[in-house]
């Protein structure tokens, strides 16, 4: 227990500045808090504060161990509000953010469906497939599709999605079927929002270039243009399922289609998990069609 004696203390004098500020804080004597301190910094074997009758300041050992400590009491209020919130109901505003397509039609019915089982908790939901800052526009929540980048965000995988590369069979008819990957670059390709496509050839994952008259971020504008005939496109299955299973929709390429790629509840890494979206992330992983 000794490495915990005055970190309290210390933290508090150098966010206050004054030792007897500190005092009030935590409801001790000046006295102590001095006393904790100094034992903290005989204990350290540094200096961590200046002190003048005027002002307290951190040393540059003091501005190092304010960081860490500060981190650490910052965990540990989290721990106590994760485990003090565990029987409560769900409650309060979730600001999440989804992408439209998927949103609208998987996301957001789930959503409602939580909400009436829980009726003390508020939702804002911004539906974009422009990947929002969820730190600086303050959400909860994001569900991201597809491959993650780096960050320093929290992930849970939801569910699962395949893309399938897909046409009709009157664009089919009127210009054949690739066989190849390099067959693709003979071929009207229906673009999204990334320039490439993405395949697996021999076991490796491949970026694909593509080229092609049509290009817009809207999956069901590329849906609407493969059902007409215009060319190939590659799109999730909750966009083609039902095309491919009435055949309007034919699969291309089948021995290249890549590996299923993540469905994912993305929350800040410094935020606490609440029971708000622990139960809602819970919901959609369970309601959330798989691949």
């Amino acid at each position: 227990m000794m490495r915990w004696e005055g970190i309290c203390e210390f933290v508090a004098v150098a966010e206050a500045q004054s030792f007897t500020t500190a005092a009030g804080r935590l409801g001790i004597s000046t006295a102590q808090v001095s006393r904790q301190v100094r034992e903290l910094e005989e204990r350290l074997g540094s200096k961590l504060l200046y002190r003048t009758t005027r002002k307290v300041s951190l040393t540059e050992d003091g501005q190092l161990f304010y960081r860490h400590c500060r981190q650490v009491l910052d965990g540990l209020d989290e721990a106590e509000r994760a485990v003090s919130s565990l029987k409560n109901e769900p409650r309060g505003l979730i600001r999440m953010t989804a992408p439209v397509t998927y949103g609208e039609q998987y996301v957001m019915p789930i959503v409602l469906e939580y909400m009436q089982q829980f009726p003390q908790v508020e939702v804002q939901c911004e539906l974009t497939n422009q990947q929002l800052d969820l730190v600086q526009g303050g959400f909860d929540l994001a569900i991201r599709l597809g491959v993650l980048p780096d960050s320093s965000m929290m992930a849970r995988k939801l569910a699962e999605r395949v893309q399938y590369l897909v046409a009709s069979p009157d664009y089919i008819g009127r210009h054949g079927a690739p066989h190849s990957l390099s067959e693709l670059g003979r071929h009207q390709c229906l673009l999204g929002s990334l320039p490439f496509w993405r395949f697996q050839e021999e076991g490796k994952l491949r970026s694909l270039k593509v080229k092609g008259r049509l290009s817009c971020s809207s999956g069901n504008t590329l849906l609407a243009a493969a059902l007409a005939g215009m060319g190939i496109a590659q799109l999730p299955g909750y966009y083609v399922d039902e095309a491919i299973r009435d055949g309007r929709l034919l699969v291309l390429l089948k021995p290249f289609q890549e590996p299923k790629e993540g469905i994912w509840g993305l929350y800040p890494h410094n935020r606490q998990l609440s029971p708000k979206i622990g139960h809602l992330m819970n919901m959609l992983a369970d309601r959330l069609p798989k691949a």
